[in-house]
């Protein structure tokens, strides 16, 4: 796909769309490329696949939640017996948290 690599005899439209192609691609690999930005984007993925794949249980702020100091994490009990838990560096960059046993998610506001 890259743009000095193409043959002399590709139509404009093709070219066209193999240099688009090389830009997304070009663009991926800036993000995954560089640790802060691949984990912004990981966490985005997840975020999106459990909105879409995993049942919305409850809406519960951070302080809601009981917070253990020896682990540094925040957790909350699930009606399944389970927990969900949240690292406190984790806070600021994730909103939904699922349970450890069963697919429920809570939204941290």
């Amino acid at each position: 796909y890259h743009p000095d690599k193409q043959e002399a005899d590709v139509a404009a439209a093709a070219a066209e769309e193999r240099v688009q192609r090389f830009i997304e691609i070009h663009q991926a690999w800036k993000i995954l490329g560089n640790e802060e930005t691949k984990k912004e984007y990981d966490l985005q993925q997840r975020e999106d696949n459990l909105t879409k794949e995993w049942p919305l249980h409850e809406q519960i702020y951070l302080e809601d939640m009981s917070w253990n100091e020896d682990e540094q994490l925040y957790t909350l009990s699930c009606r399944c017996g389970g927990n969900y838990s949240v690292s406190k560096s984790e806070t600021k960059d994730v909103s939904l948290v699922c349970c450890d046993t069963c697919s429920l998610v809570i939204e941290i506001l």
